[in-house]
Parts: structure tokens; sequence; C-alpha cells
């Protein structure tokens, strides 16, 4: 059994809390949404969908230092929040604690590394899960397809094999990578696919598919994301990206992407981590991404009024 934390209970962090705890490890959720957490305080956690219907019980907090140290720290809020997150979990890393951050788009482990350091830094990546809250203390997820994880500096080490296990224990299907930037990529070019483009026609996963109009913006955001990481030096093994993104997305159909569920509740957007980051990354490589920049201007759109609603 592992003492586990998992920092940000959203959707994903909520799955991941309720499996683990399911599993028998001892699982903080760690959240600041007192709603949330005062709901899995009183009735436990319920996970709904592609792994079944249960409820779980793990502790729940807002407070790190009700946890103390774990052996596994999880941080799982969204990109532009990893730097508060990994500060609040200062109390909960000790000498021997793996921190395995998972977050969609590019550059959020370096920011954690900088509050926590890079020793016990590592680097989950996960796809297929198109997982919501219903309401307080209820979790559902539409697929359970992989975690994939690695070191942020070097290859793979009996520690982040230790984790993997864990995790498999739990029911994951889970990967581990000697090549991190690898990893890193091949999700985020899925996450350019569907994010943007859904988040501006307010489609499902599966609805972009079927319209040719949808699907040419998100193949071509893709394609453009694709092209940019071979610029760039990314060891990429994808062949044809339109294939390898289209066979994603018909696993989870039925899926909204976490930008498009921040987009219907009125929440700014990760687009400067996804979309956003395609056009930067090009200009290393003196390229451009019209798509990706024609998109990343409409959702930021998008964003400003919700700012302006707060």
């Amino acid at each position: 059994m592992s003492t586990i934390a998992v920092v940000g209970t959203g959707a994903m962090g909520s799955v991941y809390a309720g499996l683990l705890a399911a599993a028998g490890n001892e699982v903080w959720a760690v959240d600041t949404w007192t709603e949330h957490i005062d709901a899995i305080r009183r009735k436990g956690l319920r996970v709904e969908g592609a792994s079944g219907d249960r409820v779980t019980h793990p502790h729940a907090t807002t407070d790190p230092t009700e946890a103390g140290v774990c052996d596994l720290v999880v941080i799982a809020t969204k990109a532009r929040d990893v730097v508060a997150a990994a500060t609040s979990a200062k109390p909960l890393v000790g000498d021997d604690t793996v921190v395995l951050t998972i977050q969609n788009g590019l550059g959020s482990a370096e920011r954690i590394a900088g509050v926590l350091g890079t020793r016990g830094v590592a680097v989950g990546i996960v796809g297929g899960f198109g997982a919501s809250i219903p309401e307080p203390g209820h979790v559902r997820h539409e697929g359970w397809e992989m975690l994939h994880m690695g070191e942020l500096r070097g290859p793979v080490t009996p520690r982040l094999e230790a984790v993997a296990a864990t995790w498999t224990e739990a029911g994951f299907t889970v990967s581990t990578y000697d090549d991190i930037e690898l990893m890193v990529w091949e999700k985020f070019i899925c996450n350019v696919c569907f994010s943007g483009t859904c988040a501006v026609t307010g489609l499902t996963i599966g609805e972009v598919m079927d319209e040719p109009e949808a699907w040419s913006i998100a193949a071509g955001c893709a394609t453009e994301a694709w092209e940019v990481g071979r610029a760039v030096g990314v060891p990429l093994t994808i062949e044809d990206p339109v294939a390898y993104v289209r066979a994603f997305g018909s696993r989870i159909p039925d899926a909204r992407p976490s930008m498009l569920l921040d987009v219907l509740a009125g929440r700014p957007t990760e687009i400067d981590v996804i979309n956003g980051a395609v056009p930067v990354q090009a200009a290393r490589a003196r390229l451009r991404a019209p798509m990706n920049e024609v998109v990343s201007a409409l959702v930021r759109r998008l964003d400003a009024r919700a700012l302006a609603q707060v």
C-alpha cells in the first residue's frame, strides 16, 4: 500500500483518487473546491463510467498539512495552476517522495521543478478518459485508455517502475518511457487536434470527426503540431498524424475535452499551453502555424468573456 496525495481533484484528479483508493492505497484528495471535498468526506467519492460504478473513500482535505509526507504526490491541476499547486504541496513532499505531474500541453513539469526541484519529479500523460464531474462527490469517465510516465531527467528508474506498478494494480493501463519529450508530444498532438476545435464549435470529439468542416480544422491543427515537433527535433514515430489523432478520437467519441468544459462553465481555458503553444514552438524553427493561431485567437476571445464575467 502506498500513501498518495492527489493535488487537484477536478474531473481527472478525482478519477485518479477514487481508483487508487479502491485499490487499497491510502489516498488524500486535496483541493480548494470545498463543496467537492465536503461531499467526499460525507458520502465518499463515486467513480462511474468505463471502470464501473463504485463509491470509494479517500481522505479529503483543503489543507495539505493534514496528509503529511506521502510516498507519491500527483499534481493534477490545470496547467495554469501548477505553480500554486506545487507550492501548496511542499508539506507533502519528503526526501523519497515521487511527484508525478499530469497536465495537458507543454511546460508544466519544468514549472513544478522550479518550485520543488528536479530530483523527485516525474511526468505523466493520460489519454482517452473523457472525465467530467456531474456534481460534487461524483466523477464520470467515458474511457480508460492509457497512462504514460517518465522521469523528468534521465531514463526510467526503479522508483518510477514502482509508481507504475501502483497505478497498474489500480486498473490503469500504464507504460513507462525513457524519452519524455516523445511521450509529451505524442499526447500533445492529440490535445491540439481536439481541444481548441471542440472549444470553438461546442462539439464532442465524435461530432468533430463526423463534420467535414470541423474535422478539417482539427486535422489541420494536429498536422501543424506534428510538423512543428519534427522541425524542432522531437523524434516522433507517427507517420500519418491525421490517422493517428482519428484513431485516438474514435475511442472516446462522446467525450468533451476539458477545454470545452471550461468554456461551457465560463472558466478560462488552457489554450496557451495547447493550441497556443504550437505557434510558439513553430517560431523556434522559423515556421508558422496559422490554423492554430486562428483557433487560439478565437478561444482567447472566449477566455476574455469568461474573465469579464468573474
